[in-house]
Formats: C-alpha cells, sequence, structure tokens
C-alpha cells in the first residue's frame, strides 16, 4: 500500500513539475508575442498563464503536505503523553487526604448539584 502511494507522489510530483517547466516555457514565447504585439488579449493571456503557473506550483505545495500527513507515523502512536502528578506536603497530610478522600469526592458532587 506504502508503495502505491509513493508511486502516486512520484508521478504526481513529476507531472506537476513538467506542467510547472512547460508553463515557464510558454510562459518566454508570450512575453515576446505580447512585447511585439502590444495587444490587449495577449497581455490577458499572458496574464491567465502566469496565474495557472502559479496555480499549478501551489497544488504541488499541497500534494507534499498531504504526502507527509499520509506517511507520516500514526498520531496516537506519535503522540505519549505522560501525567505526572506530585503531592507537596507531608505524610501525616497525604494520610489524611487519602483517609478522607471519599468526603473529599463527596463534597465535589455535592457542589456540583448545587450549582
Amino acid at each position: 500500500m506504502k508503495d502505491k502511494i509513493n508511486d502516486d507522489y512520484e508521478t504526481s510530483r513529476d507531472t506537476y513539475l513538467d506542467l510547472i517547466e512547460g508553463g515557464k516555457e510558454s510562459l518566454e514565447l508570450l512575453i515576446q508575442v505580447a512585447r511585439e504585439s502590444e495587444h490587449p488579449r495577449a497581455f490577458e493571456v499572458l496574464s491567465g498563464m502566469i496565474k495557472n503557473i502559479a496555480d499549478v506550483t501551489d497544488k504541488l505545495m499541497d500534494l507534499n503536505k498531504k504526502h507527509k500527513e499520509v506517511t507520516a507515523p500514526d498520531k496516537q502512536e506519535a503522540k505519549q503523553i505522560t501525567n505526572n502528578n506530585v503531592f507537596l506536603g507531608s505524610t501525616t497530610d497525604l494520610q489524611r487526604f487519602l483517609q478522607d478522600e471519599s468526603k473529599v469526592i463527596d463534597d465535589v458532587v455535592h457542589t456540583q448539584d448545587d450549582g
């Protein structure tokens, strides 16, 4: 499956790069035509060609971003959260806390019911 994804990515990337290169060559020709003819339509076509090349370049960047997302390791595996709880107090305070734990939970439940 990963091989197919990589093959598709490479094919798409090569196609986009070819389109950009061809567009740049055509752009040079259109610039010459627009300069020589000074016709408004030639400049309109030139403007469209510039926009098309920019769009294909943007799509190439999107392709790279999508490929990175698809081939990245699973986000659940990548994120391992460790929570460390620290008690600051004496051992006597800790023992009181553990003995009164049910009271604390009851107080929280009653407080939420009242609110």
